[in-house]
């Protein structure tokens, strides 16, 4: 089974500036993403989508090179996902190269690991339309979720009678690490339209995102700690 492994990171993070090259565990950010791929397969079939030219220097610094700038109009605050990914799979297919599935390594998930791709790919078959990591949830809507009605009351997002956190149904979070995605679904529907979906469940440690400058002390406190990357 053909598979692309796509890296993406655009430049403008404001949450984080300058996140996807500010060094973590001794390297730039992206090149955590960019080592676990190299795992799994060669360059040629690597696509890190930036218009940024740290990231560019970051990764041929590493002896990668990038295979086109991202277009201006891909790399806005409200570009989607989806529309970056087809970008990627349209310039590789005018080049000849086509892929039954993709994996989307995102730059802002360092702590995940070779084990945890690995899994999910065994995981992934044609039937599906996507193979995600989660972590569980701790925000359980049967327990601690609520919103709000018409008339101002709170009322809990999912009906339960539970009456411990620990007895209700295990739910699930996205964490951002890992999606092996079947690009003929990707090219059918937007994502959020996807159905027929499988997890990997990762721990917390090897879950944690970075979106905040709280969330880099954090990680680099727990790397200080637990030698991760």
């Amino acid at each position: 089974m053909k598979t692309l492994f796509i890296i993406p990171a655009r430049a403008g993070s404001k949450g984080i500036v300058k996140k996807n090259v500010r060094v973590l565990g001794g390297k730039p950010l992206i090149v955590h993403s960019l080592d676990v791929a190299r795992k799994f397969v060669d360059d040629s079939n690597i696509c890190v989508s930036t218009d940024d030219p740290d990231v560019i220097a970051a990764v041929e610094n590493e002896k990668y090179t990038v295979p086109f700038v991202r277009p201006m109009e891909l790399a806005t605050d409200n570009t989607g996902m989806r529309e970056v990914l087809l970008h990627a799979i349209d310039h590789y297919a005018k080049a000849g190269m086509h892929y039954d599935r993709l994996v989307l390594l995102q730059p802002t998930s360092p702590f995940r690991q070779y084990s945890h791709v690995e899994e999910a790919l065994s995981l992934y078959n044609n039937g599906l339309d996507m193979v995600v990591s989660v972590a569980e949830s701790k925000a359980n809507p049967y327990f601690v979720l609520y919103e709000e009605n018409t008339d101002g009351i709170l009322v809990k997002s999912k009906t339960g009678n539970f009456t411990s956190r620990q007895d209700c149904p295990a739910v699930y979070q996205l964490n951002g690490a890992i999606y092996v995605i079947n690009i003929k679904s990707l090219k059918e529907k937007p994502i959020a339209e996807f159905r027929k979906i499988k997890k990997v469940l990762m721990d917390q440690l090897h879950s944690v995102d970075l979106d905040t400058e709280i969330d880099w002390k954090l990680a680099v406190l727990l790397n200080e700690e637990y030698k991760i990357v």
